[in-house]
């Protein structure tokens, strides 16, 4: 991301000091050759997924998506998941895109299934009918492994995602959403991811999010379990290495 033009060794090396690792997204062409880059330069620390964002879609002809999703299997042992893909009711609302974005969409949960990698899914929308749309088609595809990316629905639809055995991550944005607040404390730590979104979503809103600052989700999660910020690290971490099929340092 160009915010981090600037100083992106300084802001990796400060993660490193705190984290023990992170997913990042190459979340189309643009973007894919930097992120597989990053990520080799950081083997253990940082991993990486590629897909294709929904916004991105109707900016590609078929023929540019199919060498896409190409070089995104050509990099399979380079990379951790699928991602992100989904649907954007918020910035995509022409039918006939979003008709489009879906079918771009079934395409990568495809691509997924075959390389047998979990998916990061983007469902944003003014409500929960892109998570209620995205969840349908996912359980429709069969796809055995998915995160719900930034999860900002409601808490009976991330116990729906749940049963299904899917996860749901939390984003920094926690401490300023009770919706949020009400899904850390309602669902099992085994369902539960952290993120940042960096550099969006910062705990000030208008300022630079930084990968560090996930230990915010951490302390509230702890906080709504009333369990201990160790207890909720260690099975955070033991999520992340099951879902992503990695050993973190």
């Amino acid at each position: 991301m160009a915010e981090y033009d600037t100083d992106r060794t300084q802001v990796i090396e400060e993660a490193k000091r705190v984290l023990s690792g992170v997913v990042i997204c190459g979340a189309g062409p643009a973007d894919a050759e930097k992120a597989l880059e990053l990520a080799a330069a950081h083997t253990g620390f940082i991993f990486v997924t590629l897909g294709l964002h929904p916004i991105y879609v109707e900016d590609r002809t078929d023929q540019e998506i199919e060498r896409y999703a190409e070089f995104v299997s050509a990099h399979r042992r380079a990379i951790v998941g699928i991602g992100e893909i989904g649907l954007d009711y918020y910035w995509v609302k022409d039918p006939l895109k979003l008709k489009r974005t879906k079918e771009v969409f079934v395409e990568f949960l495809g691509l997924a299934n075959e390389l047998r990698l979990p998916v990061v899914l983007h469902l944003r929308g003014t409500g929960s009918e892109a998570i209620e749309e995205g969840l349908k088609i996912v359980r429709g595809e069969d796809v055995k492994s998915a995160i719900f990316h930034c999860f900002t629905g409601k808490p009976a639809v991330a116990e729906e995602i749940c049963e299904e055995g899917y996860y749901v991550s939390l984003p920094t944005s926690i401490v300023r959403s009770k919706s949020m607040k009400k899904v850390a404390k309602r669902l099992p730590l085994s369902a539960l991811l952290t993120e940042t979104d960096a550099p969006y979503l910062a705990t000030t809103e208008n300022e630079r999010n930084v990968p560090q600052n996930v230990k915010v989700v951490y302390e509230e999660i702890a906080r709504q379990q009333k369990l201990s910020l160790e207890t909720v690290d260690e099975a955070i971490e033991r999520n992340f290495e099951r879902v992503f099929g990695v050993a973190l340092r």
